[in-house]
């Protein structure tokens, strides 16, 4: 499977692209990146440097490489840096799919968590609702960005799916649950089905834990929807808990790549 991936990069640590491209590489996929920011690090250090790029930057890329792009099975976006790239994302989705009909838009919103609240410009939230997500055929944004994207109080799973349904029929929502619940959820949604998993909690902000979860979820795309809400969730569960019990500061990914093809915990999903 053949994926363009727009979205963050940093030069130290796993966050967007820094996590998405090994993570979905491992798993057999060739992976074209493409950076709408290229960082030091990301921004919760003390100190971070580098530039946003500008959409003609980014667009520059993109057309270079519109020679293959009826190769590409899907175009998966994350970080956008400034809302002016909107308009680069929606033409390259566009040239894409009329390269390839089949080729897929996967649309991470990604705004903030609910740890932090947003990360992001305010009008980034508005350029996701009207601009990006009505041109995905998949979403995966997590539980606290879906609550701001759709004005709703989400209480429940079923709550949660219903909200994601009425922006995209196919999505992938994280972080499911508060902060009180011994466990935490994950939703791999269909218009006939929402499949939910459930692990332990283990607490706190993981910087780049979306980024990675919907790098999985991407790469596994033709897997049946229950083995690859199964391998998801186990892989994240394996990698955070490394993170959790060793005190580390970023994801441990390429120490503990195995995880990504094979994970040791398995938390079996239920139809909601």
């Amino acid at each position: 499977m053949n994926i363009i991936s727009l979205q963050s990069a940093v030069a130290y640590g796993h966050v967007g692209n820094s996590a998405a491209v090994f993570a979905m590489q491992r798993l057999g996929c060739e992976v074209w990146p493409v950076y709408t920011v290229n960082f030091s690090n990301h921004t919760e250090y003390p100190s971070w440097r580098g530039p946003v790029m500008t959409p003609d930057q980014v667009a520059d890329v993109l057309d270079g490489m519109s020679f293959a792009f009826d190769q590409v099975d899907v175009i998966l976006t994350g970080y956008l840096g400034s809302a002016e790239l909107a308009a680069v994302v929606e033409d390259a989705v566009r040239r894409v799919k009329e390269a390839n009909p089949d080729a897929l838009y996967v649309c991470d919103p990604v705004i903030g968590n609910a740890q932090i609240g947003s990360f992001v410009a305010p009008e980034i939230p508005g350029v996701f609702c009207e601009r990006l997500i009505p041109l995905a055929d998949a979403i995966t944004p997590n539980q606290w960005e879906l609550s701001l994207l759709t004005g709703a109080e989400l209480s429940s799973p079923e709550e949660t799916a219903a909200a994601a349904r009425s922006l995209r029929n196919h999505a992938l929502v994280t972080s499911i649950g508060s902060h009180a619940d011994a466990t935490l959820g994950m939703l791999d949604i269909t218009p006939e089905e929402a499949l939910l998993v459930e692990t332990p909690r283990l607490g706190g902000n993981v910087v780049g834990a979306g980024d990675l979860a919907t790098a999985l979820y991407t790469a596994l795309q033709r897997k049946p929807r229950a083995e690859r809400l199964r391998h998801v969730a186990g892989t994240m569960f394996d990698i955070v808990t490394e993170v959790r019990d060793r005190g580390l500061e970023e994801l441990p990914l390429v120490e503990k790549q195995e995880l990504l093809v094979a994970p040791r915990s398995r938390f079996e999903p239920r139809a909601i």
